[in-house]
């Protein structure tokens, strides 16, 4: 497993297991899974309604709670009090003493006083490091503006047909590591036909996926592909496994379309 140091000098890995879209009645079986196969960092929200199987799953792993990296995310939350008290739902819900990561799940809201509630929680212990979620430059640099915590963290839509450069460049000058969601697209623009990721699949004997996983993480940024499926699971796991040439880094940055297929941000 390779790890990335955050601002605070928290360490966090590079890959972890995505949950979104896991129904809650197997998100327990799922987690135990990615547990076995190897990932320590388990990325959930409170809007994706299963919390609390995470936690469940990694009680029940055996894995001692140090060793394993949880991330929630906020949804709902409108200014400082209702924050601090949408904090502690998520530490009853995962039956936690702590959050390794928070993260604003999108710029909506107050959002100087839900971080600034974001911070009482992590002077208090109860988060080891905060960061947001799908905040792009104009709000970000809003957020940093106002904040007393840098995030260490910003995890926006990233792939490689979005491959977000200016975002990162920007981020990396202030502190904050820059994490992807859906590092594999969500399967669309024909990632998984694409010729050129083909190409570099047989050359390296591996997935398109893996391929696609380690052109992020070997640029450091921070990803966390889901899968319900074992096989699926260990293939992302192993992603880290090996290391792309620098002519294909280069070849693999001709994909980037600057756009979001999603249309949220």
């Amino acid at each position: 497993m390779e790890y990335v140091t955050l601002n605070n000098g928290v360490k966090m890995p590079l890959l972890g297991y995505g949950t979104y879209q896991t129904p809650a009645r197997i998100t327990e079986r799922c987690v135990a899974e990615a547990l076995e196969a190897g990932y320590r960092s388990i990325d959930t929200a409170q809007c994706y309604g299963n919390e609390k199987e995470v936690g469940q799953a990694l009680r029940a792993s055996g894995i001692p709670r140090e060793k394993c990296f949880v991330t929630t995310k906020l949804w709902g939350c409108h200014g400082y009090g209702d924050t601090l008290k949408s904090i502690e739902g998520s530490l009853r819900a995962v039956n936690m003493d702590y959050i390794d990561l928070l993260l604003i799940h999108e710029p909506a809201g107050q959002v100087h006083d839900i971080y600034r509630a974001m911070e009482t929680a992590y002077k208090e212990g109860k988060v080891r490091a905060l960061g947001v979620s799908n905040f792009l430059e104009e709000r970000y640099l809003d957020l940093i503006n106002h904040c007393g915590v840098i995030p260490a963290i910003n995890q926006v839509e990233t792939h490689v047909f979005r491959q977000q450069g200016r975002l990162r460049r920007l981020e990396c000058q202030i502190g904050t590591r820059h994490e992807s969601w859906s590092p594999l697209a969500c399967g669309r623009n024909g990632i998984f036909g694409n010729p050129t990721l083909q190409g570099m699949a047989e050359k390296y004997r591996r997935s398109i996926a893996q391929i696609a996983l380690r052109f992020l993480t070997q640029q450091g940024v921070i990803v966390i592909p889901r899968s319900v499926q074992g096989d699926h699971m260990r293939d992302n796991f192993d992603s880290l496994s090996f290391c792309l040439e620098a002519e294909d880094m280069k070849l693999l940055e001709t994909l980037d379309q600057g756009r979001s297929l999603f249309n949220w941000w």
